[in-house]
């Protein structure tokens, strides 16, 4: 099954041909690999490339091992140019390439190589754009499926498809499998043999139990706010266990580095600066958030937030978690806006609402949205198939499928 990614393709293709490193960044198994080496390369092709002038190098097949060493891949690339016209060289997983940085500056010193490369971890990537590559490396981060793209592979009833989403996330490989039984003992299989022993193995983890309970710990309480000396406060009372505060940023630091999970800060609104005590953090996946529990909390109020934001980003947004302090004559009390989504000069407070059954619902999902003064739009998002409307407030009331079937939909 040929899955489109037209987003990425067609942001690799805007930057081809300049001279920047093309990084391609994102979770193991979320494809990568297929974009750059199957999709880009027939994208090249059909451009009349010539396939000899396309070198693909995939380091993670055993065949390519000695290629890890650095002064071999660059005997080998320097083999494979023959002339002075274009060539296009992709290294599929290029942080297991030794002094990579160094090799991938002394490619960009070839004037007719256009590079592309991929990587399955921010600290070895997306630190190396910033600082070593200064302004010759752009990062293109690829997620999951989005639910749009499964349903424009798979179609069918799309509420059906929907379940199945919510329930085993958007990697590729998933849409080939059939059985249910199948997709679980897949997803199972990714935590515990290649992203926990992938994570472990890289940061030198010691207590992998620890580490794994943790995992559990962040799936459980997605979308709920929480820190490291919280989260050490809950293995003291319910695991029995301590666990340092400090460790415990160390393990979220190194999900975070796999992007196996992504941290929503709270932005206090009016006052228009960060607050720094508590954090929101979701999966990049939900489909392996939901396989850590062994499928005992698939709670699609939930999961449906957990889908939007990764919606959100996978649209290009930055989004944090907004919090409006309320003040009264006896009391202070903050009400929190689920999502501030910013892109450029772009904001939309957005809220995500299961159903809004009654007024008494109604008026909390609006309660913090009423209190915001600026002119950016503000939504709310029900699980129902509804046609969207304004209400009297000025927000849009929108359908899960309009918002997430329509990459657009924000700004209707």
């Amino acid at each position: 099954m040929i899955i489109r990614r037209d987003k990425y393709l067609n942001e690799l293709i805007s930057w081809k041909h300049t001279d920047l490193i093309k990084i391609v960044t994102g979770l193991r198994r979320c494809g990568k690999s297929f974009l750059l080496l199957n999709l880009f390369h027939q994208h090249l092709l059909d451009s009349g490339t010539d396939a000899s002038r396309i070198i693909e190098i995939a380091l993670d097949d055993i065949e390519n091992e000695e290629l890890r060493d650095p002064m071999k891949m660059l005997q080998y690339v320097k083999q494979r140019i023959k002339d002075a016209n274009q060539y296009y060289l992709i290294i599929d997983e290029v942080q297991l390439l030794g002094r990579f940085v160094e090799v991938l500056n002394s490619f960009m010193r070839m004037p007719n190589v256009d590079v592309y490369v991929t990587g399955s971890n921010s600290r070895f990537l997306s630190k190396d754009v910033a600082t070593e590559f200064r302004g010759r490396g752009v990062e293109i981060h690829i997620y999951p499926l989005s639910f749009a793209e499964m349903y424009a592979a798979v179609g069918g009833d799309k509420y059906a498809l929907w379940k199945q989403y919510y329930t085993y996330g958007g990697l590729p490989y998933l849409a080939s499998l059939q059985d249910d039984a199948q997709k679980i003992a897949y997803l199972e299989s990714l935590n515990r043999t290649l992203y926990l022993r992938d994570m472990v193995e890289r940061n030198g983890v010691a207590n992998v139990d620890a580490f794994a309970e943790l995992m559990c710990v962040m799936a459980s309480g997605i979308g709920a706010p929480c820190n490291p000396t919280k989260i050490s406060n809950t293995f003291r009372s319910s695991k029995k266990e301590t666990l340092a505060s400090q460790t415990i940023a160390n393990y979220i630091s190194h999900m975070e580095d796999a992007f196996i999970l992504e941290k929503a800060t709270r932005y206090d609104i009016k006052g228009r600066k960060y607050i720094g005590t508590l954090s929101k953090y979701y999966f990049q996946d939900v489909g392996l958030r939901n396989a850590l529990l062994n499928f005992r909390q698939v709670e699609e109020t939930h999961i449906m937030e957990n889908i939007i934001y990764n919606e959100l980003r996978s649209r290009g947004y930055s989004v944090d978690v907004g919090m409006v302090e309320v003040r009264t004559s006896s009391e202070r009390k903050q009400l929190e806006v689920d999502f501030v989504a910013n892109k450029g000069d772009r904001r939309y407070y957005i809220q995500s609402a299961y159903a809004l059954p009654d007024e008494a619902k109604r008026e909390q999902e609006l309660a913090s949205l009423k209190r915001i003064s600026d002119s950016f739009k503000k939504i709310i998002i029900v699980r129902d198939d509804i046609a969207p409307y304004y209400d009297d407030n000025g927000v849009r009331i929108m359908g899960l499928m309009d918002f997430l079937l329509n990459a657009e939909s924000e700004d209707f």
